[in-house]
């Protein structure tokens, strides 16, 4: 194990790509893939109420549908380093959106079983697109890792953003059903299968050439390593404020008197702005050496935002929204980008994304579920929305250690 200080990327590969694998069917299918990657969860968050009175559900059972496939994203991201080398990169990515879309059909199955399970399955295939995407940007963009990671980082916002705009009026084209708004979800998961089939259809002379050209030496004794901790921590901690902000936000709203129409469009605005920050921060840390006030500057915004929902949760939502936005877009992105600047090949950059989303999302889980017990034991946000301050202080400190301009070898 060692950690070095960090040096610019190289190439050490070129490939000779068919017309089905060219660059742009490449990107196109990157794009595609990551709409699905938070969609099927920022989908359910405007139609929790009707999902918790269909089959009366306590505040903390209803929590538990946003945190199960956390959780599951959390324990299956160890499994898909296994799965890449055994299968490809390709086919492990066309198989976790297939898997996407029958988790979405399988959870608007007329019973709250269903419900639980088809969560797992969402967050299992979530856990693989997660682990398998940065090494996939480490391998086909070496130069441009972080640049693409923007571009990712911000096509799986997109999908949420459209998802939390359209779940209420998607239930009223479904005749007021929840279950077809939900399930209309699997039909975005079938076009990107179908948008990656050129990768997976390569020919096998170019797939041999992929497998055998060098993807860099393993990480050894990642899990004792306190930079790969911090980067998981810092990812852990800024994805447990946005999983509990998806799952309650709305409600935290609708429960200060905002009308449900009203809370559903803060919402989607807030995903809107995250598209912003998701974008432009990994570009502006992929320019720096160090990204220890970028890591700082994340941590205050996300602190801002939510000391503005606890003054004033009316009459400050759409400027909570906003700086929130801007604050969980930026963090998700930045944590991202840390997979690929923190490593040196798509190898390296596949195994610090298996230990930090491991962790970060096993961390992440306790968010959603832990607010709405704390609302249920309370009666009241402000507890909730006040632990988020104390992680915002300490994904600060994480983020100022993940900073660093070190490279993990």
């Amino acid at each position: 194990m060692s950690v070095t200080q960090a040096q610019p990327a190289v190439a050490t590969t070129v490939r000779t790509r068919t017309k089905l694998a060219h660059p742009a069917l490449l990107l196109f299918g990157i794009v595609l893939v990551a709409l699905n990657m938070r969609a099927s969860l920022a989908a359910i968050s405007p139609l929790l109420g009707e999902i918790q009175r269909t089959f009366g559900l306590s505040a903390t059972a209803s929590g538990l549908i946003t945190t199960v496939p956390v959780l599951f994203q959390g324990l299956g991201a160890p499994l898909t380093p296994r799965l890449t080398r055994r299968f490809g990169a390709e086919k492990v990515v066309l198989g976790a959106v297939l898997t996407l879309g029958a988790g979405i059909l399988l959870r608007v199955l007329p019973n709250s079983f269903a419900l639980y399970a088809g969560c797992v399955v969402i967050g299992i295939a979530i856990a693989v697109l997660n682990v398998s995407m940065p090494g996939l940007v480490k391998r086909e963009f070496p130069g441009r890792a972080a640049a693409m990671t923007g571009v990712y980082s911000t096509s799986m916002l997109i999908g949420a953003t459209l998802a939390a705009a359209v779940s209420v009026p998607l239930e009223k084209v479904f005749g007021g059903g929840w279950e077809g708004s939900l399930g209309a979800w699997s039909l975005l998961a079938l076009v990107a299968a179908l948008a990656w089939l050129p990768q997976v259809l390569r020919s096998r002379q170019e797939r041999a050439a992929v497998a055998a050209a060098p993807a860099g030496r393993p990480i050894e004794g990642i899990w004792r390593n306190g930079l790969a901790w911090q980067v998981s921590a810092f990812m852990g901690i800024s994805s447990l404020m946005v999983y509990t902000l998806i799952a309650w936000l709305p409600t935290i709203l609708v429960d200060h008197g905002m009308a449900r129409g009203e809370a559903g469009l803060v919402f989607a605005f807030s995903n809107l702005v995250q598209v912003a920050g998701a974008f432009l921060v990994p570009l502006i840390a992929g320019r720096m050496t160090r990204q220890r006030g970028l890591a700082v500057s994340m941590a205050a915004l996300n602190a801002t935002g939510v000391v503005i929902l606890l003054l004033a949760p009316v009459s400050g939502a759409w400027v909570s929204a906003t700086v929130l936005g801007l604050a969980q877009g930026g963090s998700l992105g930045l944590a991202l980008a840390f997979l690929v600047l923190r490593t040196d090949s798509a190898l390296g950059a596949a195994q610090l994304g298996g230990m930090s989303q491991a962790v970060g999302y096993l961390v992440a889980a306790a968010g959603p579920v832990g607010a709405g017990a704390l609302h249920q034991l309370t009666g009241g946000w402000e507890l909730p929305l006040a632990l988020l301050l104390v992680m915002a202080a300490m994904a600060a400190a994480a983020g100022w250690g993940a900073g660093r301009n070190r490279v993990l070898r």
